[in-house]
């Protein structure tokens, strides 16, 4: 096995060229169709199925019932052992990753498809209820395939960018879909949006096939019969905990969001109660906060390659948690559309350095042998804490401490998962950590 370092040495001195170049390479090309696919099924319960609900009069209490399919995402973790450990028959002999992304893609085909002829009105909203928890669960497994794909095929060298073009192709696919499904039905109905948007599953399948069998997948040694069904459930868990600190790593995983979920799900109260029309939270918060997305994710493959994993990390948790106090200054000074502006694009553009540095760091995190699992696992626990305690306790918090309060209180419960890293890099506990997708080439 050649092992090689996770990511370029912190202070190793590079162009900007030299930042930007890995954009253009093969493996994070990839990841950017990848990404695509990953996007769309996201959009396809989410806003368009919201919309497509409302334009057919059901009510709104029905329709937010709705986001409990996403839980799906958040419990994927409980088949994703199946991706690493069940070899299909005859696709097969294509690749363990490669057969999978085929199944997994038809499924979300279908899925979409069948959601697609359900019609609310004529079958009632249980037939919705269970179509769109089959795409639920066909796009969570998709997920699954995509996040091991991606993260096998890029060189430890390349997960800052490689997790940088998967975060702008998932921005392509959901948005994409979205507005796609809404122009294809204003003209020719839902169904033919949702079939028409059903082809978005093709560039990760297609890409699959161009791209191969990814170098760095590594096949478990397993043993026969049930034997390997039991040992493929419990040994990726295993594998992880065993490693120095896993445990304080697994708190670091769960604790780091917390204050920025709590945050980025309240601003649309924050901005209504600021009396901001729709125009001006259109063009801001939808806008300006777009475009800083996209910025924010380039600027976070940069600093990766040219600063390494430990301080692109740290610098990320940072601005994460200075950007919630952005809108602590924004509810101080009321209607203001600079403030607006000026807190959306802070926040847009710390999120998109922080989604490429900490994902990268995550997805370094996974064995090589159990990658599916592993970061279903990871991913995961990465966003249930931040979302349980945002639906529990969030605007009971607003109305008790007001908005300032409120978004104080998140910049320091973003502190814990500051502190934690400082710890695990004075500690070595960051390098120890690091799985085989981290260090290992695909010379391996």
């Amino acid at each position: 096995m050649t092992e090689a370092a996770a990511v370029p040495s912190d202070g190793q001195s590079t162009s900007w060229w030299a930042g930007i170049k890995p954009y253009f390479e093969k493996a994070p090309l990839a990841a950017l169709f990848l990404g695509i696919s990953s996007g769309f099924p996201y959009a396809m319960i989410g806003a368009t199925l919201t919309t497509r609900l409302k334009q057919d009069g059901i009510d709104k209490s029905t329709i937010t019932a709705f986001t409990l399919v996403f839980l799906a995402y958040n419990f994927k973790w409980l088949w994703a052992w199946i991706i690493d450990g069940v070899q299909l028959p005859l696709l097969g002999r294509l690749g363990q990753r490669v057969s999978w992304m085929l199944v997994t893609g038809v499924l979300v085909m279908a899925a979409v498809a069948n959601l697609a002829i359900v019609d609310p009105a004529a079958d009632g909203i249980a037939a919705v209820v269970t179509a769109a928890i089959l795409l639920g669960v066909a796009g969570a497994s998709f997920d699954i395939v995509i996040d091991a794909y991606r993260i096998e095929a890029l060189e430890p060298r390349q997960l800052g960018v490689g997790s940088g073009m998967s975060q702008y192709g998932w921005r392509i696919g959901s948005a994409g879909a979205g507005a796609l499904a809404l122009v294809v039905a204003a003209r020719q109905g839902w169904e033919a949006a949702y079939l028409a948007c059903a082809m978005l599953a093709l560039p990760a399948m297609v890409t699959a096939l161009l791209y191969g069998e990814p170098a760095r997948h590594r096949a478990a040694k397993s043993k026969p019969g049930m034997a390997n069904t039991i040992e493929a459930i419990w040994k990726p868990f295993v594998e992880f905990f065993k490693r120095q600190g896993a445990w304080l790593v697994l708190l670091f995983i769960l604790l780091h969001k917390i204050g920025d979920t709590l945050a980025n799900l309240t601003f649309r109260l924050l901005f209504d109660d600021l009396k901001f029309t729709n125009d001006e939270i259109a063009l801001w918060d939808v806008g300006v906060g777009f475009w800083a997305y996209l910025v924010g994710i380039f600027i976070g493959g940069v600093l990766y390659s040219k600063l390494g994993l430990k301080r692109s990390v740290m610098i990320s948790l940072i601005l994460m948690a200075v950007s919630n106090f952005s809108f602590a200054l924004l509810a101080a000074s009321g209607h203001s559309n600079i403030g607006m502006a000026g807190a959306i694009g802070f926040e847009n553009t710390a999120s998109g350095i922080g989604g490429v540095c900490v994902v990268a760091y995550f997805s370094a995190l996974c064995d090589l042998r159990f990658t599916a699992a592993q970061y279903a696992m990871i991913s995961a626990a990465a966003s249930i804490v931040g979302r349980f305690l945002t639906g529990t306790t969030a605007g009971a918090l607003i109305d008790a401490f007001g908005y300032v309060n409120f978004y104080l209180l998140t910049t320091v419960a973003a502190l814990p998962g500051i502190l934690l890293f400082w710890i695990m890099m004075r500690s070595g506990l960051v390098d120890a950590s690091i799985g085989t997708a981290g260090t290992e080439t695909d010379k391996g």
